[in-house]
């Protein structure tokens, strides 16, 4: 029976061919032969519902600006940088939070329910695999959706967060220039002065969103609890993503000391392509739907 599919959103996804009929049934042949799948995504898979990566070619942020995300130790060290940082993302936050799922995590989803995909690992912190239903999912990298309280580790959703900000800026107002593909907007330093972060309301700590910020790691419980599942697993596909970051790329090392078969499907080069056993140039979203 055919699903409704949502519509692609093009703007930040690299231009590629069509994908290639042989192609398609190769990877029909290393999903079919796959019983418990092992999927890790990257931005690439969240372009086609309209969130811009990093490292595309042409489209991604570091070819089109010069800007760069925020580093941990900096949004830990200085307030100034906290208040840009929570300033533009209280400007994007309506618009990141309203993307929805595209096509391919739609079928990572059905694959999932299906009992072929084992586990699924997303290096994005966008929310996209939760909100098309996933359940065996890890989110490496953390997720906007959450802050939480460096002093108490107090939790809040990131939905409760806004309407604190609306509350301390009610007079505070800023046109955006642009998305960054963690959600927030490009504002200038003049924009960003007065505006008001709140602390934590039940110590006064420093708030930070519930994501790994460049420059910080993993926790090795959550890497240990990735390591277990790929243990558990035949075979790796890796959907979306360069591998460019240490903390993805450990995984498909991991995959190759214990042999298992590797798929790519990427637009563009990744770290992997020496030694996976299939590398494919295609969207996502159009690929992986022709999959049975």
């Amino acid at each position: 029976h055919s699903v409704s599919r949502p519509s692609p959103n093009l703007a930040f996804v690299p231009a590629c061919l069509p994908p290639d009929p042989v192609e398609v049934e190769e990877l029909q042949h290393f999903v079919s032969n796959s019983k418990r799948l092992f999927v890790m995504t990257g931005a690439g898979i969240s372009t086609e519902s309209g969130i811009p990566d990093y490292r595309s070619e042409g489209v991604g942020l570091y070819a089109r600006t010069d800007r760069r995300p925020v580093q941990h130790a900096e949004f830990v060290r200085s307030a100034s940088a906290r208040q840009r940082y929570w300033a533009r993302n209280f400007v994007g936050w309506p618009q990141f939070s309203s993307h929805q799922p595209n096509t391919a995590h739609l079928v990572l989803r059905d694959w999932e329910k299906l009992g072929k995909l084992h586990w699924l690992v997303t290096q994005n912190v966008d929310a996209l695999h939760t909100k098309a239903g996933s359940q065996r999912v890890t989110e490496l990298h953390g997720c906007t959706h959450r802050v939480f309280c460096l002093a108490c580790g107090d939790q809040i959703s990131r939905c409760e967060l806004q309407e604190h900000f609306e509350a301390l800026n009610p007079t505070w107002k800023a046109e955006a220039f642009g998305v960054a593909p963690d959600g927030d907007v490009f504002l200038t330093d003049e924009q960003v002065r007065n505006f008001q972060v709140p602390a934590c309301h039940k110590c006064g700590g420093i708030l930070k969103p519930d994501v790994t910020f460049f420059g910080d790691t993993v926790s090795r419980e959550k890497v240990n609890f990735v390591h277990q599942r790929l243990a558990e697993s035949d075979s790796m596909l890796v959907a979306g993503s360069s591998m460019q970051v240490y903390s993805g790329y450990r995984f498909a090392l991991a995959a190759r000391e214990k042999n298992l078969p590797i798929a790519i499907l990427n637009i563009g080069p990744t770290r992997l392509d020496h030694f996976a056993s299939l590398k494919l140039n295609s969207r996502c979203g159009e690929l992986l739907p022709l999959i049975v």
